[in-house]
């Protein structure tokens, strides 16, 4: 079961960037990912079981009042999602992988999945995705990870630059 949250379409200049948040468990870390789909034109997929309602107070005061202009669809399982977006490209995002998110080139139509706040991606996920499609940010040593949606506006904002920030002003 999907539930559509918002709508805004497919970003300016039909170029789409497809965010997938693997059972996020904190509202204002969703929120403010709302918010960054919302301004970058991208759609954001919510993989449930989620940590929280989507009408939690918190959820909608970090997406302010963005929510009417993005895409929000909570799916049941990463497979219903990938099916609903026709099996584009994922990358996942981890501290495990050896590969820096700028060393790849996005492109339309690109999923790029988080996983939850506490835990990250599950070992079984991961092995699912190709290794050139792990990447990682980088941080100084023995630090374990980013908050959520500051790791979700670096990565969005690296792939919409390589695709020239279409529609944006």
């Amino acid at each position: 079961m999907r539930v559509a949250v918002g709508w805004r379409g497919a970003g300016h200049n039909g170029w789409m960037l497809h965010v997938i948040l693997y059972q996020p468990e904190i509202p204002p870390n969703t929120g403010n990912v709302i918010r960054l789909c919302a301004n970058a034109g991208a759609s954001l997929h919510l993989i449930r079981p989620l940590g929280f309602e989507l009408d939690h107070a918190k959820l909608r005061r970090a997406g302010l009042d963005y929510h009417e202009f993005v895409n929000v669809m909570a799916h049941d399982d990463l497979g219903a999602c990938l099916a609903v977006l026709r099996q584009p490209r994922v990358f996942a995002f981890t501290s495990h992988a050896s590969r820096r998110y700028t060393d790849t080139r996005f492109a339309d139509g690109d999923a790029l999945l988080f996983g939850r706040e506490t835990s990250g991606l599950p070992e079984a996920l991961l092995e699912s995705i190709a290794e050139s499609r792990r990447l990682r940010l980088p941080m100084q040593p023995d630090n374990r990870s980013l908050n959520l949606s500051n790791a979700v506006a670096i990565a969005v904002y690296e792939a919409w630059r390589q695709l020239g920030f279409p529609g944006g002003i």
